[in-house]
């Protein structure tokens, strides 16, 4: 999802006949309505048997990077493994890092994850992979039969989200995403205040102004000998290799995980700016916010009926062909203004920018505002959260270890609090965003059958073109 406004014809045409490797499928006060979604649906930690010897879960990293590096050693708000989780096995096209994970946790390593899927003694798999690699790792894990965490945002495209909430219920897996925003008692009571009607009925969301992605077009750096770098490229077509588009962001911050970044001088700004590797800060860090918005607005099985853009025009192309800082993209890739609407009326437009709004947003209705940002919110006026809600009020899923949640559903085999079709809704709600810039007109969306209805033009970015080998499936 990481693509300046237009590709080239001959880019397509590129991209459309590039050979590619062989990587077949497995075979093996106002008050709405209570939405489903808002029920409590897991079993409390407490009232769980405690495991036992023989109840140990084998983990898989597809991934060894630094956003699983930060996952293994609980950074970043998720929470830590539980004890009877113990990694088992990993994979990455950097066989390097593998070798250092692998090394640290004395476990075999694979450049290949579905080798690492074909692996029994594995029962979970953790992925944090660029977004162009979210879609085939999921598809095939749950054909595995595995139980996936898989980090945010779900998917790439609109359709690979599909394919992929189709996969997990198919195969009846445990899906959790990365959006641990929702595992967090004081964004959960911000929710509750909201969906209670504590600001009254709600009239207009304010969130962040996260930049859409942008294009680059390096020069080519040798390709390490460690890395499989046309796998890396996946179902798009291998461009030259070149650090600045390899790392997911720059600088590379060292953490206390057992990979060292292979990368010592790199300016950025990395794939999570570009695309066709990613949706941009509008999906990378859009993705915690606006979840925030679609569960307050009782929204996770839908979405907006429109999306346009102020001013109506389309995002200025933005190619980087030297490596810089990300200002100058991320400037002129938040024009024009993102604006949705949803069937009830509410209006939410991506015109904030004040940093702390995107880990949220500003919820405005007749009697006041609320706005949650990461790990906490505020009132105005203040007072608005004093009273208890009453017994009752809507209340929404309580979790407050998102890790533990995934693991806990793994034994219970209950839905997690950020399960696959939450993480759907949201992560389409980036990607009509991106379209609406890329096309720069007004479009209308049917939440239900996941289609801009009688517009060719827009159903054209549902998914995009993938390399032989790489398709997305249409039967999962």
């Amino acid at each position: 999802m990481t693509a300046p406004s237009k590709i080239s014809r001959r880019r397509l045409l590129r991209r459309a006949l590039g050979a590619g490797i062989s990587l077949p499928l497995f075979i093996s006060c106002h008050k709405p309505p209570i939405p489903d979604t808002y029920q409590v649906n897991e079993t409390p930690p407490e009232e769980q048997p405690k495991p036992g010897p023989n109840d140990e879960i084998g983990v898989g990293i597809i991934g060894c990077g630094r956003r699983n590096g930060q996952l293994a050693i609980g950074k970043g708000g998720q929470g830590r493994l539980p004890d009877y989780a113990r990694i088992v096995a990993v994979a990455d096209v950097n066989k390097k890092r593998a070798g250092q994970w692998a090394a640290k946790y004395e476990c075999p390593a694979f450049q290949d994850y579905r080798k690492l899927l074909d692996c029994k003694q594995v029962d979970v798999v953790i992925y944090a992979t660029p977004e162009h690699w979210h879609y085939l790792p999921c598809i095939h894990a749950c054909q595995a039969g595995k139980d996936i965490y898989g980090e945010q945002p779900l998917s790439h495209t609109i359709r690979e989200g599909r394919v992929m909430a189709d996969a997990v219920r198919k195969y009846e897996r445990v899906f959790q995403t990365g959006e641990q925003q929702r595992s967090h008692p004081m964004t959960r009571k911000a929710v509750e205040l909201i969906l209670n009607g504590r600001v009254g009925k709600v009239q207009s969301v304010i969130g962040y102004n996260y930049p859409s992605p942008y294009e680059c077009d390096f020069p080519a750096q040798p390709i390490p000998e460690w890395l499989d770098w046309d796998r890396w490229c996946g179902p798009n077509e291998v461009v030259p290799y070149n650090t600045d588009l390899y790392l997911p962001r720059v600088p590379y911050r060292r953490e206390k995980y057992p990979a060292q970044p292979a990368e010592k001088y790199a300016i950025g700004p990395g794939w999570m700016s570009f695309r066709p590797y990613s949706g941009g800060e509008l999906a990378n860090w859009g993705c915690h916010g606006l979840s925030m918005v679609q569960w307050a607005l009782g929204m996770d099985n839908s979405g907006p009926v429109e999306v346009w853009v102020d001013p109506a025009e389309k995002l200025q192309e933005v190619v980087y062909r030297d490596p810089e800082t990300r200002d100058r993209g991320d400037n002129i890739a938040s024009r024009p203004i993102i604006n949705y609407k949803y069937a009830n009326g509410v209006v939410l437009t991506l015109s904030g920018t004040e940093s702390r709004l995107g880990g949220g947003a500003t919820f405005i209705g007749d009697k006041g505002k609320i706005t949650i940002f990461r790990e906490g919110y505020e009132c105005d006026p203040e007072g608005l959260d004093e009273d208890p809600l009453p017994a009752g009020a809507i209340r929404v899923y309580r979790n407050d270890h998102h890790m533990g949640n995934f693991f806990r559903c793994v034994r219970s085999r209950k839905d997690p609090i950020m399960n696959v079709e939450n993480a759907h809704r949201v992560a389409t709600l980036c990607h009509l965003g991106n379209i609406a810039r890329w096309l720069g007109r007004s479009l209308e969306w049917d939440p239900k059958e996941e289609v801009f209805p009688g517009d060719d033009e827009a159903n054209a970015y549902l998914d995009c073109l993938k390399r032989k080998g790489y398709e997305l499936p249409d039967i999962v």
